[in-house]
């Protein structure tokens, strides 16, 4: 019977915000807005990156391999919505579902490591600095950068085959914009005991390893950096993980946020809304800090507008010049 109902499945119903038709307009307006300054801000940053060879360092193809990642982040959620509005629909595919739980976990976890190496970074940078180009050599940079992404991938995998095995009933609504992990295991009938062991001893080991890698590295900083005896050199010391330790507050408090509220309110729309912190404003907010904080990105960012703007009159003056 349980495999019966699971195979007849063809998709949950995600209720969103607000099923008032008079706010639509303005959700979608809102989310689109903030999913296009996203995506332009992040390309941003790697095309900055790219374009000017004395950002071609570890810290910044690790940001650029960041910003790369938001970008998908909010591309597996955001877009799915806004089609869900326009069309006056709030369905999604059994497969659809699973496609885009897998992705979430898959970029989320991305995100979450590659903050963890680019503080491991800084700490070779600061604590090491004689021997940094030596350390973080491109060879160990794309190593991390692939074992980031295997471990998130398997663990992707892992959750993802985790809910095939469950079998779903005749209410499959998730209270939600996307199809949220714990949400879709808990609106399945079948006994989802083992799916909750799995997703807390994994929220451990994946949030809490990475955190902990963080915090050590930060320690070690700060004791490094206390022992410089300049206020000048302190201060630029600390100026460089300025952008990166504000992206990590950003997204680590938020997470918390959005897991202590459902904790405490047992809410699922209040959940759902603490959620698109997370989701959407943080990527959202991460090409601001690392551009408005780095003197390197605003230069490469300006270079690269004034290559845009004064390319077309240089062409133009060669075509000038006589043969």
């Amino acid at each position: 019977m349980a495999s019966e109902n699971n195979t007849r499945i063809s998709g949950f119903l995600l209720l969103g915000f607000s099923e008032d038709p008079a706010l639509q307009p303005l959700t979608f307006g809102l989310f689109l807005s903030m999913y296009l300054v996203t995506v332009s801000g992040n390309l941003l940053i790697v095309l900055a990156i790219l374009s000017d060879s004395h950002l071609h360092t570890p810290m910044y193809f690790f940001l650029a391999n960041l910003s790369m990642v938001d970008i998908c982040f909010t591309s597996t959620t955001v877009p799915k919505m806004l089609v869900n509005i326009q069309t006056q629909s709030r369905a999604i595919s059994y497969a659809g579902c699973i496609t885009q739980m897998f992705f979430l976990l898959l970029f989320a976890g991305l995100d979450d490591f590659l903050l963890a190496v680019m503080a491991y970074d800084r700490f070779v940078a600061i604590c090491h600095p004689l021997h940094y180009t030596v350390i973080m050599s491109p060879r160990l940079c794309a190593q991390l950068l692939v074992v980031s992404g295997v471990i998130s991938a398997l663990h992707s995998l892992l959750q993802s085959f985790m809910v095939l095995r469950l079998s779903f009933c005749a209410h499959l609504e998730i209270l939600h914009f996307f199809c949220e992990l714990n949400q879709v295991v808990h609106s399945a009938c079948s006994d989802t005991l083992i799916n909750d062991v799995v997703i807390y001893i994994a929220a451990v080991l994946l949030a809490i390893g990475p955190l902990a890698g963080i915090l050590y590295s930060y320690c070690k900083i700060v004791s490094s950096v206390l022992t410089i005896s300049s206020a000048q050199g302190k201060y630029k010391a600390f100026s460089t993980c300025a952008s990166h330790l504000s992206v990590v507050s950003l997204f680590y408090c938020t997470c918390l946020g959005v897991y202590l509220s459902s904790a405490i309110t047992h809410n699922p729309e209040s959940t759902a809304m603490a959620s698109v912190m997370y989701t959407v404003v943080t990527p959202m907010l991460n090409p601001f800090i690392y551009s408005l904080r780095n003197k390197d990105i605003k230069r490469a960012l300006r270079r690269l507008s004034e290559r845009d703007t004064v390319s077309e009159p240089i062409v133009l003056g060669l075509r000038r010049t006589p043969p």
